[in-house]
């Protein structure tokens, strides 16, 4: 059984990319480019993990991370944030939302799923 991974990204293409990666690795990947439809597709996909842009319009990555890790409901799936921005403070303040993981744009394939693996095998 495949261990699926939902993509949170308002970019087609680096969705495409990662999702990608996820399939050569044996993982099932879902996407949602929207932000605000998270719980409702986490209601519906159950993944393993889930991989979060920071920058999306609406609600950006940090503010989604901490409401799902503040629901009982979501707390327990691993979230890695997969972002641009690669300061100390940005992977600080991550952790400080309750991220797991944090993989800098751009990655490699290799980059990507080894911190998936870290998390979920």
């Amino acid at each position: 059984m495949f261990k699926k991974v939902l993509i949170v990204d308002d970019s087609p293409a680096e969705s495409a990319l990662m999702q990608s990666f996820l399939q050569q690795a044996g993982y099932a990947a879902v996407y949602v480019s929207d932000p605000l439809q998270i719980e409702q597709t986490l209601a519906v996909e159950h993944p393993s993990l889930i991989l979060m842009d920071v920058v999306m319009p609406g609600r950006n990555g940090f503010q989604a991370c901490r409401e799902l890790k503040g629901n009982d409901e979501f707390r327990g799936i691993p979230i890695v944030m997969v972002s641009s921005k690669n300061g100390e403070s940005d992977r600080f303040w991550a952790t400080q939302q309750g991220a797991d993981g944090y993989v800098i744009k751009p990655f490699t394939g290799q980059q990507l799923i080894g911190e998936v693996q870290r998390l979920i095998g």
